[in-house]
């Protein structure tokens, strides 16, 4: 059981909670205090104050007064007119991630809700319903907006929800399950949509995937510097204790872990060969890089998840009620661009690797990796398809946060774009496990050219793979060995298979 106060979630209960359906409750500890945040919003009603989003309107229309007998319709009216997304709607792991969040962050008691409406939320998640979210239509600032409104519409009753791989109405859904909807008391409704949840809640994918992926990557170039008889000198702990990066300290004691009693390494130590390529020397320092990023991305993300995200927010204690920008998605947006780069360079090293050890030019390997060139392509089109991953990641790279577009009449007239920076690093991410699934296919068919074992990790992984794909000795449909060895990237079976023996930190 996850219990939720807004200031302790991790990225990891995230996960637990998105794809193992760990069950969610509030904690018992934050119950007073956003009980107290709802009293006050309820105090505050019963004075002449203006306060935004509680009795104005919203926006552009923030000097529009809402009269007293006005104030539920208006949150009801937000709700329906904000619902405006478009386009391939976000998966179910997504949206499970969307519903904790902002329960988590409503349960940090600052904005004014009741009670009642987060154990809706949560009644969702353990119910396992699954809210129709399109992906498009948020710009990241006012919080992600029309997203979020498609979430807030199951909680009155409207809207749709996905059940086997359709959209039925929500009403129903709520009615098989035995759940009220709600009717929306002051602030309820800005307060659900007001908020970086949907961007948060991919970027905490993105985290969980690529602390995955680059493991397969180190192990990828482990094997490709097997089969292409490269040198394990480059990563020796001398030559990186006197530029020590986290990171690149880390990939490189993973590598010699990786290569270690390597047969093959071991059976070519006097060759002429003086150095060796970019792409299998400069490992820890790309990788590395790589790995520091994916960690300073987490700890961005994991303060966001703990964070207060609508407007405005509610201080019971110093008697205010605060307009600011805790809703814009800057942070994230930066975050998601920058991981977008860093995952883009493992496809883009990656893809070099490939190349050079379809290449005879290069490799000292049959030409495409297959014993009868020429009447067999090998793996030739397999390193195309690889470079189609790379370019097309290329463009996806693109900071989607150097790009603003005014909303709302020009009240809003900065935004973060943060949305399509965390959907592009999704997407790259997707590319990417695929070309390292090539990688793997293309090594370890370079493996089983070479007449000696490779190191200790790198042995590991190509057994595994060898008993679940056949060599290539003949041309074959290839997709499939594709699909299959991205499955075991994505699912971190082969990580799994090292990781009995050799540790990857």
């Amino acid at each position: 059981m996850i219990k939720i106060n807004g200031n302790s979630l991790s990225i990891a209960d995230v996960i637990k909670v998105t794809k193992n359906y760990e069950k969610v409750e509030i904690d018992s500890n934050a119950i007073d205090k956003i009980k107290k945040s709802q009293r006050y919003v309820k105090k505050i009603l019963k004075t002449d104050r203006v306060i935004y989003g509680i009795n104005t309107g919203v926006g552009e229309l923030a000097n529009k007064m809402i009269s007293k007998t006005e104030i539920s319709t208006l949150q009801k009216n937000i709700i329906r007119s904000h619902a405006t997304g478009v386009g391939e709607k976000f998966s179910e792991e997504i949206v499970r991630g969307v519903i904790l969040l902002r329960a988590n962050a409503l349960a940090k008691g600052y904005s004014g809700v009741r009670l009642e409406l987060i154990q809706l939320l949560l009644e969702l998640l353990n119910n396992k319903i699954y809210p129709y979210i399109p992906s498009q239509g948020s710009v990241g600032a006012s919080g992600d907006l029309a997203p979020l409104s498609h979430l807030a519409l199951v909680l009155i009753g409207e809207g749709e929800c996905i059940q086997n791989g359709e959209r039925v109405d929500s009403k129903e859904i709520l009615d098989k399950k035995n759940i009220s909807h709600i009717e929306l008391g002051p602030k309820e409704g800005l307060a659900l949509i007001n908020g970086t949840q949907i961007m948060s809640s991919i970027a905490c994918k993105v985290i969980a995937d690529s602390e995955m992926l680059i493991k397969n990557a180190q192990i990828a170039s482990g094997m490709s510097l097997e089969a292409l008889k490269g040198t394990s000198k480059a990563f020796d702990e001398k030559i990186h204790a006197t530029r020590p990066h986290k990171g690149q300290v880390k990939c490189a004691k993973n590598m010699r872990a990786l290569l270690k009693n390597s047969e093959i390494i071991e059976s070519h130590t006097s060759c002429e060969k003086v150095q060796d390529a970019y792409t299998l020397r400069c490992i820890p320092q790309v990788y590395g890089a790589i790995i520091d990023t994916i960690e300073f991305v987490k700890n961005t993300i994991s303060v966001e998840i703990n964070s207060a995200t609508d407007n405005p927010l509610i201080f019971p204690d110093d008697d205010e009620v605060i307009s600011g920008g805790n809703f814009h998605g800057e942070p994230i947006a930066f975050a998601m661009d920058y991981m977008g780069i860093a995952m883009s360079e493992i496809a883009s090293i990656s893809e070099r690797t490939i190349d050079r050890m379809v290449n005879p030019h290069m490799s000292e390997l049959p030409p495409f990796l297959t014993e009868k060139s020429g009447l067999d392509s090998g793996m030739m089109i397999a390193q195309y398809t690889a470079a189609s991953l790379v370019s097309e990641n290329k463009v996806l790279a693109h900071p989607a946060s150097v790009d603003s577009i005014p909303t709302s009449a020009g009240q809003e007239d900065h935004v973060s774009m943060g949305p399509i920076g965390a959907r592009h690093c999704l997407k790259i991410i997707e590319n990417v496990q695929n070309v390292i699934a090539i990688e793997m296919l293309c090594a370890a068919q370079g493996i089983d050219f070479q007449k000696y074992s490779p190191g200790i990790g790198v042995n590991l992984a190509y057994k595994f793979i060898r008993e679940n794909i056949k060599h290539l000795d003949e041309d074959r449909i290839l997709y499939k060995d594709i699909e299959k060895l991205n499955k075991f990237v994505v699912g971190g079976k082969i990580v799994e298979k090292v990781e009995e023996k050799v540790k990857i930190l």
